[in-house]
């Protein structure tokens, strides 16, 4: 469908593609990925000509497909537009349509039944509306409205008018637009930057139903795992097809890595013997001809390409964790208001304990950010308390820090403006566990990567030497080897951490503890984010079940002047509908097994690692009572600290699951 023969580009001194050649086939699912930086926009820019090669061409093989594009920028609106109305015009060609069908049933009055015009005008207006159907036209704005509601909007926000909405909202509309076109070949850059993770599931949904070709560039694992079955790895001007999906191209990236490392040491080595023997025998007319045949093969060697190495991220380094109570925060009858008025929310209480992590999640809008600062200390509650343990110092990680900070300010003076105490050898010292080296530390702010900025935010925190971490969207602007590199150290952490991330692999990997915050208020589950989807799902379905069973019990309406018959007894139904209701509840009770599976799992390993603290709880208090062995008091009482609150979490969850398993077999 799409082929780059041989495509090169640059922008200024930069070359960012050279003598690029791959293929995309039509209803492929693409996902594109490399450093940021690596050209990843370009090829999309190229695809849709908003750009030209300097040389090489983009080709379209047959007819040319309808593109739909997430742009970064919106397209303009009207003062009058509302949020429906502005993503209604999805599609330019259901558009021109639209004025075309218009403009023939309002000329069509004006002709003779039976004259020639009026019949061409019918048998045009049958092809428009014929064309009309088969892009979704009769349907678009259910397709718009149940996309709108996918991504956070409320019925209400429709009729509002779209530029008070702000800009992530405004991007959120832009997607819709995209989604909802039915373009051939859909094309979207980074489109869960603006999302929260229920937008984000609802978006994979979306996409896994998309028939055409799909372009996704994305630095979002889930979505690339989920939605790709084929990767392109964009990275040193050069663009590598792997046909297989993201995991696959991340086995085998290395392999050819490998493989690229070990062809370009043999032409190196090679390169190197010939050079040697045309340097040494250059001037011998003897050897002319060899030394003349050495050079040809020199120029005509094809210069192997190394990729850089997976690990591209930079270091992160979190330092040691310092000890505190066992509580980290507690939260109490907390409640949060800009006006006194309008309430972000209230009667919120929870306690975080030492070592638990933690994620907040929710739709933008409903308050995870507002309570993540009153978490940190940032601001403070409108009622209620929030209270740190002993000896918990917090670091907070703000969604805006890369661009609040000074882009004149050097790295050294970031953290020396944080703490004035903190002297400039120290301040060195802390940048290097961050992977700023040298002079690396009198850097101004203004030229750093995403990623490096991300690395100087957690140094800044760290200057303090924070036990508590509270995280809000630390991901947004890592790339996919910096995600990893960061989530491998949090996963690690000994510390509390409060998490906020549309990041769905991010969530998965770092939280134990889920904390909802929605339009019903703010919920605590225990367990981790694919617990929590579970048991929204069950929460889901029993609501299905509850809604429907009025309806299947009330009796058939009857004209008022008839008699309503007296239901027959239990023993008086037909024989048949005992038979459907044994068919239903088996049927209902095979739907349940594997949740019961799972629940009787947990509930296992839970007993078996509630046995295995015990005993060593019971071992640890014996050898106390040893006065012959000397034990380590100061060590034995630490890991029986350890011990204590480890069996509170495990015993909460072996509760929930065992109290989740006896309501499932009791249906």
């Amino acid at each position: 469908m799409i082929s780059f023969n041989d495509v090169s580009i640059h922008f200024g001194t930069q070359d960012v593609l050279s003598n690029v050649s791959f293929k995309i086939n039509p209803r492929e699912r693409c996902g594109i990925v490399g450093p940021n930086g690596a050209g990843k926009s370009t090829i999309f820019n190229l695809i849709t000509r908003e750009i030209s090669p300097e040389s090489g061409a983009v080709v379209f093989e047959g007819a040319r497909p309808t593109l739909g594009h997430l742009h970064q920028q919106l397209d303009r609106w009207d003062e009058s537009d509302t949020l429906l109305s502005y993503t209604l015009r999805a599609s330019k060609d259901i558009r021109a349509l639209e004025v075309e069908i218009h403009a023939i049933e309002r000329g069509i009055h004006g002709l003779e039944v039976d004259s020639r015009e009026r019949v061409q005008a019918l048998d045009r207006l049958g092809d428009l509306q014929t064309q009309y159907e088969h892009l979704g036209g009769y349907d678009l704005e259910v397709r718009v409205k149940e996309a709108l509601g996918g991504l956070g909007f409320h019925t209400r926000d429709f009729e509002r008018p779209f530029g008070e909405f702000s800009g992530g909202w405004k991007m959120r509309a832009e997607l819709v637009r995209t989604l909802v076109a039915k373009p051939d070949v859909l094309m979207l850059d980074e489109p869960s930057n603006y999302l929260d993770l229920p937008a984000v599931e609802w978006m994979q949904r979306f996409l896994r139903e998309f028939e055409g070709t799909l372009l996704l560039i994305s630095h979002d694992r889930y979505l690339l795992r989920t939605l790709t079955n084929v990767t392109l790895e964009v990275d040193g001007q050069t663009v590598t097809r792997y046909n297989g999906g993201f995991d696959y191209y991340l086995r085998e990236r290395v392999q050819r890595y490998e493989s690229l490392v070990a062809a370009k040491r043999n032409q190196d080595r090679l390169r190197d013997q010939m050079q040697r023997f045309i340097d040494t025998f250059r001037y011998t007319p003897s050897k002319a001809p060899q030394v003349q045949s050495r050079v040809k093969q020199i120029e005509k060697m094809e210069t192997i390409v190394v990729p850089r190495q997976a690990s591209t991220a930079g270091r992160i380094r979190l330092p040691a964790f310092h000890h505190c109570g066992t509580t980290a925060l507690s939260v109490r009858d907390a409640g949060f208001s800009y006006n006194g008025a309008d309430w972000i929310f209230r009667n919120v209480s929870f306690e975080i304990a030492r070592g638990e992590h933690v994620a907040l999640v929710g739709f933008n809008g409903m308050g995870k950010t507002t309570l993540s600062r009153l978490v940190a200390g940032v601001r403070p509650p409108t009622e209620g308390e929030v209270l740190l343990g002993h000896k918990v110092v917090p670091g907070y990680v703000s969604q805006d820090f890369a661009e609040t900070i000074p882009p004149e300010r050097a790295l050294v003076n970031v953290l020396k403006h944080e703490d004035a105490r903190i002297t400039e050898a120290h301040a060195r010292t802390l940048l290097g566990s961050f992977g700023f080296t040298g002079d690396d530390a009198f850097k101004t702010a203004g030229v750093l990567s995403g990623g490096e900025k991300i690395r100087l935010a957690f140094a800044r925190i760290f200057a303090a030497n924070p036990n508590f971490l509270v995280l809000d969207e630390p991901t947004t602007h890592l790339d996919i080897n910096g995600r990893r590199a960061l989530e491998e150290e949090l996963v690690a952490y000994e510390g509390s951490i409060v998490l906020v991330s549309h990041d769905v692999e991010f969530v998965k990997a770092i939280a134990q503890t889920i904390i909802e915050v929605s339009d019903a208020g703010v919920r605590r589950f225990v367990g981790g984010y694919a617990d929590y989807r579970e048991r929204l799902d069950r929460e889901a379905s029993a609501a299905r079940r509850q809604a429907s069973a009025p309806a299947a019990s009330e009796p058939a309406p009857t004209p008022e002047s008839a008699p309503v018959e007296s239901a027959a007894p239990p023993s008086a139904q037909p024989s048949g509908n005992k038979k459907e209701q044994r068919r239903q509840r088996a049927a209902e009770r095979e739907q349940r097994l594997p949740l019961m599976r799972s629940l009787s799992r947990r509930v296992a390993a839970a007993e078996a690692r509630i046995a295995q603290l015990e005993a060593e709880q019971n071992v640890l208090v014996a050898s106390l009572s040893d006065t012959e062995a000397k034990p380590d008091f100061e060590g034995v009482n630490r890991r029986l600290g350890q011990i204590q609150s480890e069996l509170a979490t495990v015993n909460t969850l072996w509760e929930q699951a065992a109290s989740e398993l006896a309501f499932l077999e009791a249906e």
